[in-house]
């Protein structure tokens, strides 16, 4: 990343300057605070340096653009405008004095990494990833969300295709890694479950080659056997239930406490999320606070008020029933292990309803199947399935096209007295089905 032509060298520095007069960075036209910077990025179905003059005559100080076409006083044109915004961030990242830590995994890196933002807050200026800013744009605009008061910068790092954390560990030059797990998830990118390891992988050889150090849960064996590949042992700081914890215990009825010994004392950590796989999200917490110094009373206190929000693992009373709100996100091993935990809850009348899980190509019939055959295991009172990647595989189970036909079914049908869990991808939008709840 830092190996720039002396051309595009001098155009970053130029648009650096810019953006220290005023550090606010826009991609949208229609929201363009006076003074910032605008990066006319393109899309499937748009051109942002069409918008270019928009943006300046709302008030942008500069429009970066790539094609000459657009250009107009005001902008500045590069050959690729989000090459530009990706080695603007670089550079801004490599003119701070703070520590990058950098979360992937298929599952829990959200949760962790608002867990490691909670505890460490406690001690240090921390920022972290906003909303799902973890892609190839959003690490950029989360690294030039960063100021010189910042101690700490969390950034989470998501991945559809191999090569894509390869991408941003060169943009975020993170000092610290943690991959939360890795699992069966956006198969149809990566190919195969190698490719998903594969490019996980690619966050622990940058640390590797940096010379930084990486947290990991020392039970998952995937994780252990990269860390010997690339000969991390001498740079890891493991957690894990049973080695670093050996007193760990917990109950989930329906939060999640845990009863860990830190520094040879035994305190329990009453936290309000759902599910024991958020076992080793909190485990995570605890040991990153540790390793930087956080108090053990300030580590708990952190936890024990963290609120999940945003349909993440959230358990919310309604006037008819108790709802388990996971529908922020779903692969085969998230749904499985959300299934899974679901079935060893208390409650007499539990219900299911999942949204089919995306982004698996090829697999996706085996492993919408699979999710079947686990539900055919369990003794639920009712499941209601959404979406085409369920059709044509069971008939045991009414299938609903889409989520307004199931939210029209439920408001005819209401579901009372019940504990249900709601688990599926974004994109199915299962929330519409909450208000019927």
């Amino acid at each position: 990343m830092r190996f720039f032509l002396l051309n595009l060298l001098e155009m970053i520095k130029e648009i650096y300057n810019k953006y220290l007069e005023n550090p606010v960075i826009t991609t949208d036209s229609r929201s363009v605070p006076v003074g910032s910077i605008f990066f006319a990025l393109k899309g499937d179905s748009f051109d942002g340096n069409q918008f270019a003059k928009v943006a300046l005559e709302a008030g942008a100080s500069i429009a970066v653009i790539d094609d000459p076409n657009y250009f107009t006083e005001g902008c500045v044109l590069v050959d690729n405008v989000l090459r530009a915004l990706q080695h603007l961030a670089n550079y801004h990242r490599n003119r701070l004095h703070l520590k990058v830590i950098g979360i992937t995994g298929s599952n829990g890196k959200t949760t962790t990494k608002e867990l490691l933002a909670t505890v460490l807050s406690t001690k240090y200026n921390v920022y972290a990833t906003k909303g799902n800013l973890n892609n190839h744009i959003g690490v950029p605009l989360t690294l030039l969300s960063l100021t010189g008061q910042t101690e700490i910068a969390i950034v989470e790092m998501g991945a559809n295709h191999p090569g894509d954390i390869k991408e941003l560990v060169e943009i975020a030059e993170p000092n610290f890694g943690l991959i939360t797990n890795i699992g069966r998830a956006h198969l149809g990118g990566f190919g195969s479950f190698e490719g998903v390891v594969n490019t996980k992988a690619e966050l622990y050889e940058f640390i590797a080659k940096k010379n930084g150090a990486i947290f990991y849960n020392q039970e998952n064996s995937i994780l252990s056997d990269l860390v010997s590949k690339f000969n991390l042992q001498d740079k890891s700081i493991p957690y894990c239930k049973v080695c670093n914890n050996p007193n760990v215990v917990y109950s989930d009825n329906p939060f999640l406490t845990l009863s860990v010994e830190v520094d040879g004392m035994r305190e329990v950590f009453k936290s309000s999320l759902v599910g024991d796989y958020n076992i080793e999200n909190i485990l995570a917490a605890v040991t990153v606070g540790r390793s930087f110094g956080v108090d053990v009373q300030n580590i708990k206190r952190a936890i024990e008020g963290y609120i999940p929000t945003n349909n993440r693992s959230q358990f919310i009373r309604t006037a008819k029933n108790v709802v388990i709100m996971d529908a922020y996100n779903a692969n085969p091993s998230s749904m499985e292990l959300a299934i899974l935990n679901f079935s060893r809850l208390d409650g007499e009348k539990k219900v299911v309803i999942l949204g089919e899980m995306f982004e698996l190509g090829e697999y996706s019939y085996e492993e919408h199947s699979r999710i079947i055959t686990l539900l055919n295991s369990m003794n639920f009172c009712g499941v209601f399935l959404v979406g085409k990647g369920f059709e044509n595989i069971t008939n045991s189970y009414r299938v609903f096209e889409n989520s307004d036909d199931l939210a029209g079914f439920i408001q005819n049908n209401p579901i009372e007295e019940a504990t249900i869990l709601v688990k599926g991808s974004r994109g199915v939008k299962l929330e519409k089905v909450y208000d019927f709840l």
